[in-house]
């Protein structure tokens, strides 16, 4: 997907420093990027200290205190052509999009980083992943997980599957502004568990942004964030959800599949409710707790 490149890109929410101090709280949604490392035990989407044992004592003078230049980060075309700023800009776009569609929304703040950060969760590396912090109500991210997609996952190397990651971290910042979110903790492992419930309702939520993302206007230029979707970039987003499958990671890693460990759900299962959400553009349609067949 394209941005517009007369669209405005907002950096106020965004940080690219080393992040902020250590915590106690439950990061969600990661463990996507270095799962290679650690899928035996896989702790997706739990707290960065536990996925990582030996990292809470990390030396955090090693974190790039200086960051990426947010300055470079001003239109539409940054965002097509510095990764960057496309993560900038998709949150911009998922802001939009969530400012319209649920009162009270508030924007959550988002972390560039590069190697190893501290959050409200805990200090967290690269090898988690995207990641959700409700602690500080911050999407992490760390670039450089986007060309592990493609190399480790086989994930396709187009600009929407990078911006389907956004959208699905930003989906779990809408579950914890509903006071859902910390139902992932209750029942975090297998199949039908609430861990997994969580995934894909957040992924359902990344396809209703999908629906009204080329829709929705900028307030402050009037125009809209994105230019329409294409098969290829929903043949892309598909390809980012099948890959971070739990099935197609334990196969990967271990030739078997074991669903009693499940917490983020299938390739399929992620295809299936992406794709509700982005043919329904309703919230309501993301309703994964109360459904009986996750498939």
């Amino acid at each position: 997907m394209t941005f517009n490149e007369g669209m405005q890109i907002d950096t106020s929410t965004t940080s690219s420093s080393g992040g902020r101090g250590p915590g106690r709280g439950i990061a969600i949604g990661g463990g996507l990027g270095g799962l290679l490392v650690v899928v035996v035990a896989l702790f997706l989407g739990v707290d960065p200290s536990q996925v990582l044992p030996q990292q809470s004592g990390m030396d955090t003078q090693g974190v790039d205190a200086s960051g990426f230049d947010l300055s470079q980060c001003k239109t539409g075309a940054d965002a097509n052509n510095i990764v960057q700023c496309r993560v900038v800009a998709t949150g911009n776009s998922v802001d939009g999009v969530w400012q319209q569609l649920m009162p009270g929304y508030t924007r959550p703040r988002v972390q560039l980083f590069e190697g190893q950060t501290n959050t409200g969760c805990g200090p967290a590396t690269t090898a988690v992943g995207p990641f959700y912090c409700p602690a500080d109500q911050t999407a992490y991210f760390d670039t450089g997980f986007f060309q592990e997609l493609v190399d480790k996952f086989g994930a396709s190397n187009g600009p929407f599957a990078q911006e389907y990651v956004v959208a699905h971290e930003f989906g779990h910042h809408v579950q914890d502004l509903k006071g859902v979110l910390g139902r992932a903790q209750q029942d975090p492992e297998g199949a039908t568990g609430a861990g997994v419930r969580t995934e894909l309702q957040a992924d359902c939520y990344a396809g209703v942004w999908a629906h009204y993302a080329s829709v929705t206007k900028q307030e402050s230029t009037g125009v809209p964030f994105l230019e329409p979707l294409s098969d290829k970039d929903i043949a892309d987003a598909l390809s980012a959800a099948a890959s971070v499958g739990d099935d197609r990671i334990q196969k990967a890693a271990t030739g078997r599949v074991n669903p009693e460990s499940w917490t983020h759900g299938s390739s399929a299962e992620r295809q299936k409710w992406f794709t509700t959400g982005y043919q329904t553009g309703d919230p309501n349609a993301c309703d994964t707790f109360s459904a009986t067949d996750l498939g």
